[in-house]
């Protein structure tokens, strides 16, 4: 019999809990706490096995949520854990992968080496918005995709037919892959140079065989329940500009969805503000749009 030890960090209590419930285990628990000085301080209070699973996003605030993660790491490699599985939902910092102006940090070239070398002998996180970020490990390094999990709430939440809806290019294999599982249309928002001082934002008619990506359709939105997907939402404004757009070409309503809501600068007021009906995401990282659980794909894997 295989036995699952579960430990989640402070940053994802829920999901741990969720996950240790779908694999019908215990969820081994965690004492922390902060000093006055800012220190941490980290206890673990049960008894450890050989094979341990860590869940910890590193959300904000960042740095304290790492530190945690890395204290765990060692805590249970101290303790005699023989293999230490990381699940990080959301990785902070892993959106500098390189260096875009001289001197900078790559801080996810540093951040994955601290986890390394706390003692992490594999790691899972849910669609990273850099896939490379994984190359920086020498240990086994995945990541999943949370489209399963969405393509199921969508379903359960809509009466029709939907067509989802990348709000650029590089979200477009997400809308594909929801739209698959879903058996129904998706697009994508393009930016067309009109002229040396005029780009405009345009709904690309993805049915349209050899078209280009000049091509409208209106008739492929109007009256339409579109679902917006992305992997990260932070300030909001490609989303606010994707819902000005879908409603212009007469969707009847816009949901907007995503994997991790970041959500900074009053970004899911700016997104109602637009029209969305709904503003819904995963549990990756703890928010009140978080109605999409990670726990069964986590522990489909962990099997």
């Amino acid at each position: 019999m295989v036995i699952y030890v579960i430990i989640g960090g402070s940053a994802s209590q829920d999901l741990a809990a969720k996950v240790a419930n779908e694999l019908n285990e215990k969820l081994c628990h965690v004492e922390t706490k902060k000093f006055p000085d800012g220190e941490r301080y980290l206890r673990v209070t049960d008894s450890i096995e050989d094979e341990v699973t860590i869940i910890q996003s590193t959300g904000y605030p960042q740095d304290e949520n790492l530190m945690e993660l890395l204290f765990l790491i060692s805590t249970l490699k101290d303790l005699g854990a023989k293999k230490v599985r990381v699940i990080v939902p959301y990785l902070g910092y892993a959106r500098q992968e390189k260096r875009f102006n001289d001197g900078e940090a790559i801080s996810a070239k540093i951040v994955t080496s601290l986890i390394e070398s706390a003692g992490a002998d594999e790691f899972i996180t849910f669609n990273i918005h850099e896939k490379c970020v994984l190359d920086f490990f020498d240990i086994p390094a995945t990541t999943l995709s949370a489209m399963p999990a969405i393509a199921d709430y969508i379903k359960e939440n809509i009466d029709g037919v939907p067509l989802i809806v990348a709000p650029d290019k590089g979200a477009y294999p997400f809308a594909q892959e929801i739209a698959q599982i879903l058996e129904c249309e998706c697009t994508y928002l393009s930016k067309v140079r009109l002229g040396p001082d005029k780009v405009e934002t345009r709904i690309v008619d993805v049915r349209c065989e050899g078209g280009s990506e000049e091509t409208v359709n209106v008739d492929s939105v109007k009256d339409k329940k579109a679902f917006i997907i992305d992997d990260i939402i932070a300030t909001g404004g490609t989303i606010v500009n994707a819902i000005n757009i879908l409603k212009q070409y007469g969707a009847e309503s816009v949901d907007v969805c995503c994997v991790h809501p970041i959500l900074v600068n009053a970004a899911t007021t700016r997104i109602y503000e637009a029209g969305a009906s709904s503003v819904i995401s995963t549990n990756s990282l703890s928010s009140d749009t978080s109605r999409v659980s990670l726990a069964k794909i986590i522990a489909e894997y962990l099997r």
